[in-house]
């Protein structure tokens, strides 16, 4: 049996974030995450282009046509749902995850899930770097290792 397997090298890969606006306080940090570890495994700031969207209804829309684009190897969605007392959650935090999946799939360019939902403003924050790691730095090494898997398996001779 033959094990594929991807590096986490990040020196010839471009990529695009895409973060909301909204609870700001929390995606901040997930920005910063994500920057961060993009370039401590060796890709260039240069190479990665941060759009903002209102919220994470908005995200799937522009992370897609991102991915359309063919000038990204991924595209990382970094933000916050937070539950409330109403239904909206459920309907922002479903619409985003699923927008996400189906950009990635309809385009073949890997898209992250990298939007916290969480019911506390505390629970976003400590997902974001204070206690429980950072979200936006996993979700950008899971894009590295997702794009130079893909790459893998676009260079294969079969």
């Amino acid at each position: 049996m033959n094990r594929i397997e991807a590096n986490l090298l990040a020196h010839d890969l471009r990529f695009a974030l895409v973060s909301t606006r909204w609870n700001h306080l929390v995606v901040d940090r997930l920005v910063e995450g994500a920057e961060l570890a993009f370039v401590q495994h060796g890709g260039r700031s240069e190479h990665l282009d941060h759009y903002l969207v209102p919220g994470s209804y908005e995200m799937p829309l522009v992370a897609r046509r991102l991915a359309e684009s063919g000038r990204y190897d991924a595209v990382v969605g970094l933000g916050a749902v937070i539950k409330g007392d109403t239904d909206h959650y459920d309907f922002v935090a479903g619409a985003a995850a699923t927008g996400l999946l189906n950009s990635s799939l309809h385009t073949g360019v890997p898209v992250a899930f990298g939007v916290l939902t969480t019911d506390t403003v505390e629970q976003a924050l400590n997902r974001a770097g204070i206690k429980a790691g950072n979200k936006g730095a996993e979700a950008v090494l899971a894009m590295i290792e997702t794009a130079n898997l893909l790459r893998r398996i676009r260079e294969q001779k079969i």
